[in-house]
């Protein structure tokens, strides 16, 4: 959890995040660098609870902290500026790596890339939308099934220096209903690895007892329900899923 100085410490906001469909701020609490999330900026929608985002980027940094895959930067829940928010460190990225990118279809690598889909531009050439296939990737692919991820876009995915991959902006998670909605489907009908299959059963052993305590703070009875059935469902098939439901498979715009 957060040291007490970043709980308790003055926020102070440095800048704001424009092209954010919520309100979002560049902040600093002492020398750290955050970004914050007030609940009174976000915006209302027609499936998911009213004041209830911030809550639910807490519960995907638990779940992430449980899985042990660091997939969610340390995120916590304090009063800032603008009133009480989700408050996120910030990470400094490397712009010289896409983990997700659109390529022409002639030009889509033969090796350690996942191809996803095809299309064609503004311009009527035909595109590919791929993505790296690295360790750190499928983790985040196996989370975002277990979290219902319904908007994993590619500007969602941090790349790191050191090959690390974390995942920002998950508000729209946890829904009891299917909502999945991702760039990451390269691995479809894939077998999980041993790890993989890991990180699912401490997250079901978990939801029976700390985390369950905490997450009931955080989501309703239906939601963590939803989540034990995910959890229950990836871990007997042992795969990764398909698309499933009337639900486009991948989120707009894609990134």
């Amino acid at each position: 959890m957060p040291t007490p100085d970043l709980l308790t410490a003055e926020l102070t906001l440095t800048g704001r995040i424009t092209t954010a469909s919520n309100a979002t701020f560049l902040g600093s609490i002492g020398d750290a660098a955050v970004i914050y999330k007030p609940v009174a900026g976000e915006r209302p929608l027609w499936d998911f609870p009213d004041g209830a985002l911030a809550h639910r980027e807490i519960a995907a940094y638990l779940v992430s902290e449980t899985l042990g895959w660091n997939v969610v930067p340390r995120t916590w829940l304090r009063g800032g500026p603008l009133g009480e928010g989700m408050v996120q460190l910030w990470q400094e990225t490397d712009h010289s790596q896409n983990a997700v990118d659109l390529v022409a279809t002639g030009d889509v690598p033969e090796t350690g890339w996942k191809q996803v889909l095809e299309g064609q531009d503004e311009n009527g050439s035909m595109v590919a939308l791929i993505h790296e296939d690295s360790p750190a990737l499928r983790r985040m692919a196996v989370f975002d099934v277990l979290v219902n991820n319904a908007d994993r876009k590619g500007d969602h995915i941090l790349a790191m220096a050191d090959g690390h991959r974390h995942g920002v902006d998950h508000g729209l998670t946890f829904h009891s209903e299917h909502k999945l909605r991702t760039v990451l489907w390269g691995w479809l009908g894939d077998p999980l690895t041993r790890e993989e299959l890991d990180g699912v059963d401490r997250l079901i052993e978990a939801l029976h007892g700390e985390l369950g305590h905490e997450l009931a703070d955080l989501l309703s009875a239906d939601e963590i329900a939803a989540l034990a059935a995910r959890c229950t469902r990836m871990g007997s098939s042992g795969r990764f899923p398909a698309p499933s439901g009337e639900m486009p498979a991948v989120p707009w715009p894609l990134f």
